[in-house]
């Protein structure tokens, strides 16, 4: 935004007239390569003086930024900050809390998967931040929630999925299909790590989240070695009217991702027909 002036002359008389200019940045992706390189640089340099200043201007100019990709340029940015300064590690996490308190949604979703890059190797600091946003009133940062599930129970497993299992019989439906969803990741590569709590879920009277345990377990079964561990599990369930519908699905999964799946659908439907109960 800058500051403009416009002069009339009338006569002898002078006229002068300050107005400001909104001058907005073009979309991320429209920019250049080196222009996109150079606003993540400055983007991290003024998140990286506020910390150091205790401010959060910036910060919260960039959290609620409308684009999607500057949001996401400054959630890195504090994972990255965190893990390179470790005397800011307190003062990031007392601004988080700061921030999740803000009525802007964007900036309560941009909190969260600014927690969710800092989870990643340091859960424990940011627990706080999951257990708060699976409750909140908009969807934005719910959704935030599912999406740092993924991503840190990937590469940091054991104390996500601790925390997860305490929450897959809320009461919420929605919550227990949340973490149903927000699980799914890890068990593309390791479906050993997640099938004991979706097997918690196999008794689950609501639909919304029977179909997204239905759902989870055809992602996790399509990739090499993961169609046997999941089979074999399933052999240990209960509800038997699930299991046929978790069996159709992973079939059909093998049709739809038949360009990423390492059987073809006949060779999976062969493997399920020899390996499972009637």
């Amino acid at each position: 935004m800058v500051r403009a002036k416009i002069v009339w002359i009338s006569g002898n008389n002078y006229i002068y007239v300050n107005f400001l200019i909104l001058i907005t940045m073009p979309p991320f992706y429209d920019l250049s390569k080196p222009e996109r390189s150079a606003l993540v640089s400055k983007i991290q340099k003024d998140i990286l003086t506020d910390l150091k200043t205790s401010k959060s201007k910036k910060i919260i100019a960039n959290f609620s930024d409308e684009d999607t990709y500057i949001r996401k340029s400054a959630y890195l940015a504090i994972g990255r900050i965190y893990f390179e300064n470790k005397e800011l590690q307190s003062p990031i996490i007392k601004t988080l809390e700061t921030l999740l308190q803000k009525d802007d949604f964007r900036i309560r979703q941009t909190v969260i998967n600014a927690a969710g890059e800092i989870g990643k190797k340091d859960f424990k600091a940011v627990q706080y931040f999951f257990d708060t946003g699976l409750f909140d009133e908009h969807h934005a940062p719910r959704n935030a929630v599912i999406g740092s599930i993924k991503k840190m129970g990937e590469v940091n497993p054991k104390p996500v999925l601790s925390w997860a299992k305490k929450y897959l019989h809320h009461p919420d439906k929605e919550i227990r299909r949340e973490i149903c969803h927000g699980i799914e990741l890890r068990g593309r590569k390791y479906p050993q790590d997640i099938l004991p709590l979706l097997q918690e879920l196999e008794h689950d009277k609501t639909a919304r989240v029977r179909n997204t345990l239905v759902h989870v377990l055809g992602q996790i079964a399509y990739k090499k070695g993961c169609l046997q561990a999941v089979v074999e599990h399933l052999q240990s369930w209960n509800n038997k009217d699930l299991v046929e519908q978790a069996l159709e699905e992973i079939i059909d999964v093998h049709h739809r991702y038949r360009n990423f799946s390492h059987l073809t659908q006949e060779k999976a439907r062969e493997y399920i027909f020899k390996n499972s109960r009637s």
